[in-house]
């Protein structure tokens, strides 16, 4: 198909990927109801446009961290990105490097920490859990200081994963799982071949390291369910804090106070985020919860958000609710299972492309001119 928009390669990954995968990457919690949130209260924002303001200089860049950002746009972490294409952790880290942005590994990634730092020459983002087995936090942390990452992303909003349905129908999980997956690859070649068979291994890379031997995907969601921790408090993130040299970001906030918390913590970073819809459903979407977080911390700390970007436009809206910095998740996986690494960077072109028409036309010759003014009064 003709890749002319962000949201075409949705429809090119459900067409390439087994089931089981492209609902794994799609579905959300419960109902779905935050996850329809995410999207539709994000697109209800109104830009405000103004005009003859000579817009001949426009710049996307901005800095997070003393790193430069081509665009405020992070890839965030995605479980199992592996399995979307061969070797997907390496595929998307070249991506965002060649397009001047920060790539953040997940921790239960196919590819270990080990493999792809060596592929790109750009610092990498880590992203932790807060899990029960301390031992694996601490070994991830010293391979992820000895393999040159400069940034942690800590994911709190996952003490118990969430009621994902959808996974239980299309096979990622339930009964007789292991036998649908195959099935459903026997009528998907083109994925079977380039990952199901050319793609080995198909472990969690950075668990497998720790144990010193294979963690299988049919592991993956026991692994999970048995490891995350519902007693996590901050003072679980305390000796990371102390064993950290780097900036640490608090992914997961959705309310005001724990936006304030994470200030004391001394966190250097937060992202506000439901978690793409697939923890708790029927939560408020980023973008109400963006605003009231911004006007109570900005300034103290780095503020990202992510949950409903779809487009460049959306990426102008983040940034005008208070956001410093955004996160693409499921958008930049659609474009990774479709069409590989060409597929990111081609995704990221059309974001950039989509918000230089959205500054153009929104007045802002820079990042920073993108603020609550960049907004339309609705009477």
């Amino acid at each position: 198909m003709i890749i002319s928009a962000p949201t075409d390669y949705r429809k090119a990954a459900k067409a390439k990927l087994p089931p089981f995968l492209f609902h794994y990457i799609d579905g959300g919690s419960n109902s779905e109801r935050t996850l329809q949130r995410n999207t539709e209260d994000l697109a209800q924002i109104p830009l405000r446009q103004r005009v003859l303001n000579n817009m001949s200089n426009l710049s996307l860049e901005t800095k997070v961290f003393d790193e430069k950002l081509s665009m405020p746009i992070a890839l965030a972490p995605v479980g199992l990105t592996g399995m979307y294409a061969r070797r997907g952790e390496v595929k998307a880290a070249k991506a965002a490097e060649n397009m001047g942005l920060p790539y953040i590994m997940s921790t239960v990634s196919v590819c270990p920490i080990e493999e792809v730092t060596p592929a790109i020459k750009r610092p990498m983002w880590f992203q932790l859990y807060v899990l029960k087995d301390r031992g694996f936090m601490k070994n991830v942390l010293e391979r992820a200081k000895a393999a040159g990452i400069t940034t942690l992303v800590f994911t709190v909003d996952m003490p118990v994963p969430g009621a994902r349905y959808r996974d239980m129908h299309s096979g990622m999980s339930g009964p007789f799982a292991a036998f649908r997956r195959v099935f459903q690859s026997m009528f998907h070649p083109q994925w079977a071949f380039d990952v199901g068979i050319f793609g080995k291994p198909h472990d969690l890379g950075n668990i497998s390291t720790y144990h010193g031997k294979p963690t299988k995907l049919e592991d993956y969601i026991g692994w999970l369910g048995k490891n995350f921790d519902p007693s996590i408090c901050w003072k679980d993130l305390e000796w990371i804090r102390l064993y950290w040299e780097g900036p640490i970001i608090i992914k997961g906030i959705l309310d005001v106070e724990d936006a304030k918390d994470a200030v004391n913590f001394g966190a250097d970073g937060i992202v506000v985020s439901n978690h793409g819809g697939r923890q708790l459903d029927g939560v408020i979407s980023s973008a109400k919860a963006l605003p009231d977080i911004a006007d109570a911390v900005k300034g103290s700390l780095k503020i990202f958000a992510d949950s409903g970007i779809r487009s460049g436009l959306d990426v102008v809206r983040m940034l005008a609710l208070g956001a410093d910095c955004t996160l693409l998740g499921r958008s930049y996986i659609y474009a990774l299972a479709a069409h590989g690494q060409s597929g990111v960077e081609n995704l990221l072109k059309l974001y950039e492309n989509e918000m230089r028409v959205a500054m153009t036309l929104a007045g802002a010759n820079k990042i920073t001119d993108i603020t609550l003014n960049s907004l339309a009064n609705i009477k």
